[in-house]
């Protein structure tokens, strides 16, 4: 494979990606409100790593998941929900001690100030992970493996097995790292950028919003990010409305094995229009779209592309978790030219949809 950040071990690997991290039972809310004011919750699955697990599976990706869970009814659930999304969690481990982690929501734009989230996780089995508990073994026969930074907020072991996952080894599988800066999950609330930004720099293909960096490093602008993140191979800044802008290649001095071409390169695509049923697990479904078009070795915009349809599947259903698109459908919608990518509007039931190809704005809904 060929490209930015080609991937290592090929035909070899058990596994296309691995996925490291926590995942709960989350209750979602009947009706809008508070959460004071909500009846009734029904019952789902959620973990930034998980997701992405998930909906690489449902991609057709060989996908495994490692975590911990607790011996209880909501890590049984947990299993089986992830498992049933064709997941290999044979390398799930169960704790007797400690319970899986539960959260509730509100049904309100995780932006917005009404948004409410309460987490029942302290102390949960997830936070248990660590270097003697994770076998290495389970995660080394992979092509990539998908970290990110909630892990390391959980606890100091959990912090201890990020930056054992990361460090330079001649064996490891490409490094890809979500930055997902969630500062209420940090012990010290000072701690979570400095280590966040050492995580970052020791992968090879990172992902981060351009609001989370300015959070929490007090950059502005995808140039000035890249500038403090000038490591990885492959850097991808999400802009928001204003798209995502990728950095591929590094300085001569910072290549590796894994980096693909020596040259580097700037790669800026637009958002797409997307009707919003529910603001959650689009960052999760991005980084499953774009990492299975780096499995496929495809072109950096068609990459984002498919991170960008990806998240609008997810974008357009109220969880966190959906059925992706049909390849060959969002192959043929990456292919689209820039003005027709353009005009693309996307709606609840889009992915069972075809195109449109009249020269009117096009919206893709169902038929």
């Amino acid at each position: 494979m060929s490209g930015p950040a080609a991937v290592g071990r090929g035909g070899a690997a058990t596994a296309d990606v691995v996925c490291v991290g926590e995942s709960m039972v989350t209750f979602l809310p009947s009706q809008p409100g508070r959460l004071a004011d909500v009846p009734s919750f029904g019952r789902a699955i959620g973990g930034a790593e998980s997701n992405v697990a998930c909906a690489l599976a449902a991609a057709g990706h060989r996908a495994k998941w490692v975590g911990r869970v607790g011996a209880d009814g909501f890590g049984d659930h947990l299993v089986d929900a992830i498992s049933a999304y064709g997941v290999d969690t044979s390398a799930v481990r169960r704790d007797p001690d400690r319970p899986t982690g539960i959260y509730f929501r509100t049904a309100a734009d995780r932006a917005t100030g009404t948004h409410e989230v309460a987490y029942y996780r302290a102390g949960s089995a997830a936070s248990a992970m660590s270097p003697a508990t994770v076998a290495y073994e389970d995660l080394l026969d992979a092509r990539i493996l998908h970290l990110t930074g909630i892990t390391a907020a959980l606890s100091a072991d959990c912090l201890s097995l990020l930056r054992s996952l990361t460090e330079p080894r001649p064996d490891r599988p490409l490094i890809s790292f979500d930055v997902n800066h969630r500062p209420h999950l940090w012990r010290r609330g000072d701690e979570g950028p400095g280590v966040l930004l050492d995580l970052a720099r020791r992968a090879d293909l990172v992902f981060v919003g351009e609001d989370e960096a300015e959070e929490a490093w007090g950059l502005r602008g995808a140039d000035a990010i890249r500038e403090a993140l000038p490591e990885p191979a492959v850097l991808v800044v999400k802009r928001g409305s204003q798209g995502v802008t990728v950095f591929s290649g590094r300085r001569p001095e910072l290549r590796s094995s894994v980096a693909g071409r020596a040259d580097s390169s700037v790669t800026t695509v637009p958002a797409l229009h997307v009707d919003v049923v529910a603001a959650v697990g689009a960052g999760d479904a991005f980084a499953a779209g774009f990492l299975s078009a780096t499995l496929r070795g495809l072109p950096v915009r068609d990459r984002v592309r498919h991170g960008h349809l990806m998240a609008a599947a997810v974008l357009t259903v109220p969880g966190d978790l959906t059925d992706p698109p049909a390849r060959a459908h969002a192959d043929e919608l990456v292919a689209l030219d820039d003005a027709a990518w353009g005009r693309l509007r996307l709606g609840p039931g889009w992915t069972a949809a075809g195109i449109d190809r009249s020269p009117a704005p096009q919206e893709v809904h169902p038929t």
